[in-house]
């Protein structure tokens, strides 16, 4: 009887152990609600740190311009942040809507004319002055759309953005009808290359520029989900076949 107790003893000491795979699990559990926070609460915080920066910056540049004895916070007792920004909006409206009319026009054309004189000026004026136009325009397709091409050589993609087609010198010298592609880099999409494409080498892609802008951003750890009607049914066929040969293999 003692021998059976003697070899009872282990047993009840090998029940005890799997005392540690619960701790681990816990653990583990641990590191996974705490990544998730960070998931949630990083982007959250880094939007109101950009957006408050941004305010800020704002403000230091318009309140500057403005006299003391208007400025509100010579009087009030506490700061008034968003003030620079209401006042830059508020003014920039007021632009928009005097050059709407007939006189606005004829003071924008008679600064043009004079900014024209200048030799390095005119230069800078007129390509800041065309961007702004393409990108804000609302009849413009520039940035509207993303595709698909080969780069840097054959058989590697590279996702790019249309900014428009290829006119001028450049198409006249290609004989085909290229078009303009805007290669951004990541993960600052800031920054890029314009590749002139011919238009029969380019792959239209179906997800949206902010799909797409994300994916480049993130170096591809974030993809968008393939939408395109003829794919759905194919993709659940190819999810289902691989889980086959899973199971096939481990059996």
């Amino acid at each position: 009887m003692n021998k059976g107790s003697e070899t009872a003893k282990p047993q009840e000491g090998g029940s005890a152990s799997p005392g540690k795979p619960s701790e681990a699990s816990f653990g583990k559990r641990l590191r996974t609600y705490f990544l998730a926070g960070i998931l949630v609460t990083a982007p959250i915080a880094i939007t109101i740190a950009l957006t408050w920066q941004f305010i800020a910056f704002v403000d230091r540049n318009v309140k500057s311009l403005i006299p003391a004895k208007y400025n509100p916070e010579t009087f009030l007792p506490f700061a008034t942040p968003g003030l620079g920004m209401l006042i830059a909006f508020v003014v920039l409206t007021l632009i928009g809507f005097l050059t709407a009319n007939i006189i606005g026009r004829s003071v924008q054309r008679f600064g043009e004319k004079l900014l024209d004189k200048v030799p390095v000026i005119r230069g800078v004026y007129k390509t800041v002055k065309q961007l702004f136009e393409t990108v804000l325009s609302q009849q413009s397709q520039a940035f509207r759309e993303a595709v698909l091409i080969e780069y840097p050589r054959h058989g590697v993609w590279a996702i790019g953005f249309i900014t428009g087609r290829t006119e001028g010198e450049v198409q006249d010298l290609t004989t085909e009808e290229t078009i303009n592609v805007f290669l951004p880099t990541t993960p600052n999409p800031t920054s890029g290359f314009l590749l002139f494409v011919p238009r029969k080498d380019i792959v239209r892609l179906s997800m949206s520029i902010e799909e797409a802008i994300k994916m480049v951003v993130s170096g591809g750890i974030v993809t968008p989900p393939d939408r395109r009607p003829d794919r759905a049914g194919m993709g659940a066929r190819t999810e289902g076949l691989v889980d086959a040969e899973e199971e096939a293999t481990n059996g």
